[in-house]
């Protein structure tokens, strides 16, 4: 490849992976799970303080397992540092996240999500999801 087409196939994946951290907050925010193979690799590894998953099904349990005793959940993933390494990727973001308990009460939780990917056929796959807590609130009263 010249080094047009080397750059232009990187910012191709870079566009790609971001995309994907992005459809993963709406992936768990609107409950898309019927999406799921077109973020995660079909022998996905999730580890976070709520457990562990090995592959697709054990991800959906492990997500609604939580997130379903919430009104609605409201993601935000900012600060992406993307690495690519050929066919595979590491990707780290900070996410924030608003779980809404109820029409008055909210809890805010930050973390850190370190994914990895990998290419496949249909396109970048993510194949394993760290999810390190930073902090998470106590409920609080809804302002608005």
């Amino acid at each position: 490849m010249t080094s047009i087409e080397t750059l232009i196939r990187d910012l191709a994946d870079r566009t790609e992976l971001a995309d994907l951290v992005s459809r993963h907050s709406l992936w768990i925010d609107e409950g898309l799970y019927d999406q799921t193979d077109r973020l995660f690799a079909p022998d996905v590894v999730v580890k976070s303080l709520r457990g562990e998953a090995h592959g697709i099904e054990a991800l959906i349990e492990l997500v609604r397992a939580r997130h379903d005793d919430y009104a609605r959940t409201l993601h935000n993933k900012s600060n992406l540092v993307i690495d690519i390494d050929g066919e595979t990727a590491t990707v780290r973001a900070h996410d924030i996240a608003v779980f809404i308990i109820d029409d008055k009460t909210e809890a805010i939780a930050a973390a850190i999500h370190h994914y990895g990917a990998r290419r496949s056929e249909d396109g970048w796959r993510f194949d394993r999801l760290e999810i390190t807590p930073v902090t998470l609130t106590e409920a609080l009263d809804r302002a608005l």
